[in-house]
């Protein structure tokens, strides 16, 4: 890996292989750079991207466990990490849906998002893109999401957008608090320059206005007809950011009726609340006096 200039990671983590290895690698072109640094006080940057999974709810806590402290060693050595929780394939599963086929939705989202960096760099296009565009936007960035949205007819690109900007596969985090977003939008011949600028615009709409939104649109004579969107936001902190959870916990302080407004405090679902008392516990006292109860998704829990 040493003559790379960018370098993807893929694993499933909570087993051996994924978990052991990822980290690994990530720390090997990390010092890598540091090294030739060092010998002739030029870096040469390998950006890094982490592109993992998470288990199932129903392959255990430990299993997950060992994913999340994978996922800790390895998001010190990415620029940045995207993270699809298998869990979440539920949401776009039904009862028809065979096993292989979920997990082809899920590669086929990280396939296409992946592509929509790629291409910028070597598609033509409307708007190109260079490595240290996309250098600004991926490096040390930490947690990232990624969405991919495809449509065709009228106003393709505005639903091509949309689609991309609420992939249900990522996990628990929202574009709002990115600090970078790199869009890509790709169509046929027959994309207009109205179609890109509605795209961008859509997409710039759900961020905030000081992120560094980079953007490039290019040609594939395969798409004649329909438009796709990628969008790639980086440098999401899933505490700071306006997180899009589907469970949150909320901090009821004593001695307060139940109209009072309580605190919020968002996680992910799969953490243990059990395991996050003290914490919980510490963050609500230092807000506003001792705490009543807990109360996580339809469970409460009271914390003495």
């Amino acid at each position: 890996i040493k003559d790379s200039h960018m370098l993807f990671i893929t694993a499933g983590m909570g087993g051996g292989t994924g978990t052991g290895a990822a980290p690994v690698i990530a720390k090997a072109a990390r010092e890598i750079k540091a090294a030739i640094k060092d010998k002739t006080s030029k870096e040469k940057k390998i950006l890094t991207v982490g592109v993992v999974t998470k288990p199932f709810g129903f392959e255990g806590v430990r299993r997950m466990r060992i994913a999340e402290l994978g996922l800790e060693e390895l998001q010190k050595y990415v620029d940045t990490l995207i993270v699809i929780p298998n869990q979440n394939l539920f949401r776009i599963a039904n009862e028809k849906t065979t096993f292989s086929d979920a997990f082809k939705l899920a590669d086929n989202v990280l396939h296409i998002g992946i592509r929509g960096v790629t291409d910028l760099m070597v598609m033509p296009g409307l708007i190109n893109l260079d490595f240290a565009d996309i250098e600004t936007v991926m490096s040390e960035m930490g947690k990232a999401m990624i969405g991919t949205g495809e449509a065709e007819g009228e106003d393709r690109a505005i639903s091509a957008a949309e689609a991309a900007i609420s992939n249900p596969l990522l996990d628990n985090v929202s574009m709002k608090g990115a600090q970078g977003i790199l869009i890509n939008i790709t169509g046929g011949g027959d994309m207009t320059l109205f179609e890109v600028d509605a795209a961008a615009n859509r997409v710039r709409e759900e961020v905030d206005e000081n992120a560094n939104i980079i953007f490039g649109a290019t040609f594939d004579s395969a798409m004649d007809g329909r438009v796709r969107v990628s969008v790639l936001a980086t440098g999401i902190d899933s505490e700071k950011s306006n997180v899009n959870c589907n469970s949150r916990l909320e901090i009821k302080p004593t001695n307060q009726t139940d109209n009072s407004e309580k605190f919020k405090w968002s996680y992910n679902q799969s953490e243990s609340l059990q395991n996050r008392e003290p914490e919980i516990k510490e963050y609500a006292t230092a807000a506003q006096g001792s705490v009543e109860e807990v109360k996580w998704g339809s469970n409460v829990y009271d914390i003495p």
